[in-house]
């Protein structure tokens, strides 16, 4: 980082003259010391352990799913809500992640945990190269080209010289993994502790980038990207990276998404799986990482909700679903936390 960028990221984004840290504003984050917020993590974190065995093998799928939902609005808050980038194309990257898994696995040889990384690593360098172009393009236009993005990529997958590796409008079937070292879980149970080591690991290492000085950057640029460029930050390569890492997080979800299900088709990263995901962010909160888990929560569950309410009426009942929790919270779960919070301080 320049010198100018540590200026910016000193007096501008959260640290005092003398260097103190000045407290991040986050909804909900203000109202609990450091203890308070690690022991409600482990509270949540020893429930999250043991539920595989209270529950059925369905309902541990369906929970692992919503954790690679969120690390998907993970990485889409990375790029919207601390960099003011918006994006409709991200189905795109869970594709490719979701691909290069089945592709690896399947055609290679290679074993699943291996996917994740090189999967991750794979939409990292197609975002930022996506971002580079689209660095001229802000607001509507960035999500144009998002999602023009999205839409077109079901389409290349289905392209006959591809068939051989993508097998196609018919897909590939991936085989479900076994649970290492001779661990007494199921496959199901397995994959539910495999995809929440990989999301407690993927959320500390956002939470971090957020509160270092690269971060702050980010939100400069979020905030007021003319001063921070008067300030001497490469918005450029800034906005370029931001794309990538948020790839980054989507490709790795894609990749357990795949592993989870054990089948990937190029119809099943539809734009409505894009916009799934901008819905799930602005649910769970804009800018506000916890929510990400709430988000995926609402993406898996709330449909289905809405088609056990009425299977002819389902859109109509998902929509009127999603009006009443706007409504209730406009500021999706962020706001609504705050808001208890700042309830609970007044009294």
């Amino acid at each position: 980082m320049s010198t100018h960028e540590e200026t910016v990221a000193h007096h501008d984004i959260g640290e005092s003259p003398e260097g103190e840290n000045r407290p991040i504003a986050r909804p909900g984050g203000a109202s609990a010391s450091a203890g308070a917020r690690r022991i409600i993590f482990l509270v949540l974190l020893a429930v999250a352990l043991v539920l595989p065995a209270l529950l059925k093998n369905f309902v541990v799928f369906q929970l692992t799913q919503t954790m690679v939902y969120a690390i998907a609005i993970l990485g889409l808050n990375l790029l919207t809500g601390f960099n003011g980038q918006f994006s409709l194309g991200h189905s795109a990257f869970y594709a490719v992640g979701a691909y290069t898994a089945a592709i690896m696995m399947e055609h290679m040889g290679i074993g699943y945990v291996w996917t994740l990384p090189v999967a991750g690593v794979i939409c990292f360098i197609i975002g930022f190269l996506f971002g580079l172009p689209a660095l001229r393009l802000e607001g509507v236009y960035l999500a144009l080209a998002t999602f023009a993005l999205a839409a077109a990529t079901p389409q290349i997958l289905k392209l006959s010289p591809l068939e051989h590796w993508t097998g196609g409008v018919q897909g590939i079937v991936i085989t479900k993994p076994d649970a290492p070292f001779g661990l007494p879980l199921n496959q199901d149970q397995w994959l539910y502790y495999f995809t929440l080591i990989v999301g407690i690991i993927l959320y500390i290492c956002a939470t971090n980038l957020v509160t270092s000085r690269t971060g702050r950057a980010l939100m400069a640029i979020r905030d007021n990207p003319i001063a921070a460029r008067s300030m001497g930050v490469n918005t450029s390569l800034y906005k370029a990276s931001a794309f990538g890492l948020s790839a980054f997080y989507t490709g790795i979800a894609g990749a357990l998404g795949a592993i989870i299900v054990q089948f990937v088709a190029p119809d099943s990263f539809t734009l409505t799986l894009s916009i799934g995901f901008l819905v799930g962010l602005v649910v769970g909160g804009v800018g506000w990482l916890p929510g990400a888990l709430f988000g995926g929560a609402f993406l898996l569950f709330v449909p289905n909700i809405a088609e056990g309410v009425s299977k002819g009426l389902s859109g109509a009942v998902y929509g009127l679903l999603l009006i009443a929790i706007i409504y209730v919270m406009p500021s999706g779960l962020a706001g609504f936390v705050q808001a208890i919070v700042s309830k609970v301080r007044g009294k």
